[in-house]
C-alpha cells in the first residue's frame, strides 16, 4: 500500500498515546509525545501549553492554509470499563483504548496526511496541523489558544469519527440561566408572589416555541429546559426566585445574537448566556472540499454533537475515522481498518483540493 509505513506509524503512535493519560487540562504527556513523533519525522513544529503545531515545509506566506485539527484530551474512563483504558491492545482487528475513537484515530490520520504532504513543493495551499488540548470540555487553553500563533486559515478540517463521511454542518450551544422573580411569603397565607409560578409560563414557551426557519441539515433549532432551582429550604415559604438552565441547539439558520434576541424579546424572566463561543457552522456543498469528498462517494449530513469546529472562525468540515456512537463508551475502541481508511480519505482529500496526483 502506498502509504503503508504512515499507517504503521500512525497506530504505533495511537498506541502510545492511548497509554498516556491526557484528561482535559492535563494532557502535557501527550503533548510532549506529539512533540517528540514530529521531532523524530523532522517537522518543524511548535507548541504552545498543551497545544502542538506545524507547518508545511515549504509554507508561502502569500498562499491560502488549509488547517487539520484535532485533539488528544480525553474524557475520564467510563466507569463500565471492563478493560484497563490505558492498555492498547488489539483484537479481532480492534484497537482498545480510552481516546481511541474519539478522537486518537482522527488525530493520528491527520498527522499520516500531514506528514505525506509535509515535504512536497508548489502545492497550492499551505497546509497547518494543530494537536490541540481541551476540546472534551470546550477549554479556552485550546484550539482558541493556538489560533493567534497560525497563519489565518481559509478553510479546515476537523477529525472527529463520522466514519469518514462528511459532517457539513454542525449544531452550536448556548446555554442560558434564567431567573424569574417573585415575593416571598408565607405559603398558609395569601402573600407573596410565587416566582415558580412566572417561570413555569417562561418554561413552557420555551418548550414551546418554534424558530420558523428549519435547516436544510441540522432540522430544527431545539431548546431544552435540564435545570430548576430555587433557594428556599422550607417548604412553607413562597419563593422569591426561581432558576432554571436551557439547553439550546443552534443551526446555521440562526446566530447566537439572533437566538437570544428572540428569547429576552418573549419571556419575562433575566436571561444571560454563559458564552457566546460555541456557534454552529456550515460549508456549502459547492465547496471544493465538498465536492471533493462526493467524489469518493462520502455522505453528507447534520452533526448534531458540537466539537472544536464551533471555535474555528473559518469554513470547515468535520471527518474522520470511527464512529461518535462509541465516543465515551466503555471498553472503546476503533478498527485499525478504519485508521487505514482515515489516513487514505485525508489524503485523497488534500490530493484533489491540492491538484495532486
Amino acid at each position: 500500500m502506498w502509504n503503508q509505513q504512515r499507517y504503521e506509524d500512525a497506530v504505533q503512535l495511537l498506541k502510545t498515546l492511548i497509554a498516556t493519560p491526557s484528561f482535559s487540562k492535563e494532557e502535557d504527556g501527550t503533548a510532549a509525545i506529539l512533540a517528540g513523533f514530529m521531532e523524530d519525522h523532522g517537522v518543524k513544529h511548535h507548541r504552545h501549553l498543551n497545544n502542538v503545531w506545524a507547518l508545511n515545509k515549504h509554507f508561502d506566506p502569500a498562499k491560502p492554509t488549509i488547517l487539520l485539527n484535532s485533539h488528544h484530551d480525553t474524557v475520564k474512563p467510563n466507569p463500565q470499563y471492563t478493560r484497563d483504558p490505558f492498555a492498547p491492545t488489539v483484537e479481532d482487528g480492534k484497537l482498545f483504548g480510552l481516546g481511541s475513537n474519539d478522537a486518537g484515530g482522527c488525530l493520528v490520520s491527520l498527522i499520516a496526511a500531514f506528514l505525506h504532504f509535509y515535504e512536497t513543493e508548489n502545492l497550492p495551499y499551505n497546509i497547518a496541523i494543530a494537536a490541540t488540548a481541551e476540546e472534551e470540555i470546550s477549554g479556552v487553553n485550546g484550539i482558541e489558544s493556538v489560533l493567534p500563533l497560525l497563519p489565518e486559515i481559509d478553510f479546515a478540517i476537523v477529525g472527529e469519527p463520522t466514519k469518514t463521511d462528511l459532517a457539513i454542518a454542525e449544531k452550536g450551544l448556548m446555554v442560558l440561566d434564567c431567573v424569574a422573580h417573585g415575593k416571598a411569603g408565607h405559603a398558609a397565607r395569601d402573600e407573596g408572589d410565587n416566582a415558580v409560578y412566572h417561570a413555569i409560563d417562561d418554561i413552557n414557551w420555551f418548550r414551546n416555541y418554534r424558530f420558523p426557519n428549519v435547516s436544510e441539515t441540522l432540522g430544527p433549532v431545539k431548546m431544552s429546559v435540564t435545570v430548576i432551582h430555587t433557594s428556599n429550604k422550607a417548604h412553607n415559604v413562597v419563593p422569591a426566585e426561581c432558576s432554571f438552565v436551557v439547553d439550546c441547539r443552534a443551526t446555521d439558520q440562526y446566530t447566537l445574537e439572533e437566538m437570544l434576541e428572540t428569547v429576552r424579546a418573549n419571556v419575562k424572566c433575566d436571561v444571560k448566556p454563559r458564552s457566546m463561543r460555541m456557534r454552529p457552522s456550515f460549508i456549502p456543498k459547492e465547496h471544493p472540499l465538498v465536492q471533493a469528498g462526493i467524489g469518493l462517494g462520502k455522505q453528507l449530513y447534520g452533526s448534531p454533537t458540537t466539537s472544536d469546529q464551533a471555535l474555528i472562525p473559518a469554513t470547515s468540515v468535520k471527518v474522520g475515522p470511527g464512529d461518535s456512537a462509541r465516543s465515551h463508551s466503555a471498553d472503546e475502541f476503533i478498527y485499525l481498518d478504519e485508521i487505514r481508511q482515515g489516513i487514505d480519505t485525508y489524503i485523497r482529500l488534500l490530493s484533489v483540493v491540492n491538484g495532486v496526483n
